[in-house]
């Protein structure tokens, strides 16, 4: 895969994430079978996200020509810890998750991993 197409790719990840996370909807925490958390954290979360979103549209060059938004170490980097640190919470916290939520949190730290690992990929080839 080529670098715009992962910006690409990695920026709509993080702009969905970033909308259902502001509007954090209850209907969606029960249908995910996540922790119900109160409504701040979750928002500040999806700001962040959509931050993230934005500059990684940026440096794709969506708005007509390439910026210098996060670029690609700066997603791998965001990436990898969004996963491990879920992948840690889900191993070794203590949390009491019904089997879709399970299921579910351990899809996005897949999501997150896969993504990270594909953009590596993609960069080391570039460079040799």
């Amino acid at each position: 895969m080529n670098e715009s197409l992962l910006l690409t790719v990695d920026g709509t990840i993080n702009f969905i994430l970033g909308i259902l996370l502001i509007s954090f909807p209850e209907w969606l925490v029960k249908f995910l079978g996540i922790p119900a958390a109160p409504r701040f954290y979750p928002m500040i979360l999806g700001g962040v996200l959509l931050g993230i979103s934005i500059a990684l549209f940026l440096e794709r060059g969506i708005l007509g020509r390439r910026g210098s938004g996060l670029g690609m170490d700066g997603a791998i980097a965001i990436n990898l810890c969004g996963g491990f640190v879920l992948a840690g919470l889900l191993a070794i916290g203590d949390l009491e998750l019904p089997l879709r939520g399970t299921v579910f949190l351990w899809g996005l730290v897949a999501l997150l991993l896969g993504i990270s690992t594909v953009e590596i990929v993609a960069k080391y080839r570039r460079n040799l």
